[in-house]
């Protein structure tokens, strides 16, 4: 294989330092702390802490709110990911149904509402890219999962009936044969698939600078280079000082055991990062998108229990991720994102799989840390009495669910009763991660478990899904 770029964050975020010109580090601390008490401070400058800081001086114009970010803004999974503004719940429909049911709800009205809350993030994120601006590369084209065998093929069978009985319209989904799918992609070995239509590309870096400029323009200070290192009720302390504030929100998702904190939803085994990598290709010419199709831009996926996920970039390259090495020992974060050689043959294994004849190079590599909780489920916490609240747990599914999430904390902090702090998210219990080693031995059990199930599904052309991937689910807790 031939060289390529390895870390550095991520493709998207060179690119966009590529845009900005030759770099000046002392930028990164050119805004200073705030001396006077902020009405807002939020911890983590990604996709949650920009929206929530949006939000809040458009309710309130004027209103004192700073965010703080240890490095700089999309350092984290927003400027990492594969750029698919999904309306996929982010976590275990069935998890949250019962957790409704526990507080005498209807649970699957509950999970209904949240779904329909989720599609309508997709389009208030599209309508405010729209209103505000901000360029982001944005293409609704939908969401195409591909099954290579008949297993997986139940599964999205499965997983269609499901998803119409959980809140999705019938016009915004349809299974696909092989022949209907192979001409939107010519996925090789698919045998069909299923397409949810209101799905949207992005460019993670440009979305996420594009809207740390629109809330720096309404006056929101936004100071990066300043790691939290403590949350208390009414003080943030930082590497660079401390600030005072009213209301504290904690949007670190992976990052969030980094930091010392009493709050609900902060402790060092709520939430783990679990490593996702990334390769994108060179500029594909002409001719190979003639014999892949692609036209219409939509986001690709499978349905293999170690799935992946891929865009056709705007400049007509691929971005293709995946779980790789799914876990560091004691909760490591991915630093700068280098991503190990065995990582990157197994996603180009991939892509050759589902485009035999493609010709193509890694140019970049990369890999960044989802927020993870014992059930898989996010979760919403404020206390009234602190003034802090948390968002975490995202797991993969943060482009449209950290719109939600700020949204959903700031109505949390203003004390209503609305649509969005009555979503079953809101004080989710996850429960704990078993102590090490427990935990690392654990999440890289049941990607194995995945692993053999899939290549198992695979080389036997499996009718049914494998009792292995049955066993790895129930064991991790994503069953539905």
């Amino acid at each position: 294989m031939t060289a390529y770029r390895n870390g550095e964050i991520s493709h998207w975020m060179r690119a966009a330092h590529a845009a900005d010109g030759p770099a000046d580090p002392s930028q990164r601390r050119a805004v200073d702390l705030p001396d006077e008490k902020q009405e807002l401070a939020v911890v983590g400058g990604g996709l949650t802490g920009l929206w929530a800081a949006y939000h809040a001086v458009v309710d309130r114009p004027g209103a004192k709110v700073t965010v703080l970010e240890a490095e700089e803004v999309g350092y984290g999974a927003s400027g990492r990911n594969g750029g698919w503004l999904s309306p996929l719940i982010p976590g275990n429909r069935a998890v949250y149904a019962k957790a409704a049911r526990a507080r005498g709800l209807d649970g699957t009205a509950a999970v209904t509402s949240f779904q329909q809350e989720m599609d309508g993030a997709v389009d208030d994120t599209l309508r405010i890219l729209q209103e505000e601006g901000i360029e982001a590369d944005q293409h609704r084209g939908g969401h195409l999962r591909v099954a290579t065998t008949p297993a997986a093929m139940k599964r999205l069978e499965l997983t269609h009936a499901a998803d119409l009985a959980n809140g999705y319209r019938e016009q915004d989904l349809q299974l696909l044969d092989a022949e209907a799918l192979k001409k939107r992609i010519a996925v090789r070995p698919a045998l069909g698939g299923l397409l949810t239509r209101t799905t949207a590309r992005v460019d993670p870096a440009k979305l996420i600078r594009g809207l740390k400029a629109v809330v720096e323009a309404r006056g929101v200070r936004v100071v990066e280079g300043a790691r939290v290192t403590r949350i208390a009720p009414g003080t943030v302390i930082t590497s660079r000082g401390t600030v005072s504030a009213t209301t504290i929100l904690s949007c670190l998702e992976a990052y969030s055991g980094q930091v010392d904190s009493d709050a609900r939803g902060l402790g060092k085994r709520d939430i783990v990062p679990v490593n996702s990598s990334m390769v994108v290709t060179n500029q594909l010419p002409e001719d190979a998108w003639e014999r892949i199709g692609w036209q219409g831009r939509e986001c690709l996926g499978d349905a293999a229990h170690t799935f992946v996920y891929a865009q056709r970039t705007a400049d007509d390259r691929i971005a293709i991720g995946g779980r790789g090495t799914p876990y560091a020992f004691n909760s490591g974060t991915p630093g700068l994102g280098s991503v190990d050689a065995r990582t990157v043959r197994t996603l180009c294994e991939r892509l050759q799989l589902f485009f035999p004849d493609l010709q193509f190079t890694v140019e970049h590599a990369w890999r960044g840390a989802i927020g993870v909780t014992r059930d898989w489920c996010a979760g919403i916490t404020f206390d009234s009495d602190t003034g802090i609240g948390v968002a975490r747990g995202f797991a993969g599914h943060g482009v449209t669910a950290t719109h939600l999430a700020a949204r959903t904390l700031l109505d949390r902090a203003a004390g209503g009763d609305t649509a969005l702090t009555r979503l079953p998210w809101n004080e989710h219990d996850s429960g704990r991660w078993e102590p090490e080693p427990l935990r690392w031995a654990g999440i890289h059990a049941m990607y194995r478990l995945f692993g053999i199930a899939d290549r198992w599904e695979e080389s036997r052309h499996s009718q049914n899904t494998s009792l292995i991937a049955r066993f790895g689910s129930r064991l991790a807790g994503l069953s539905e």
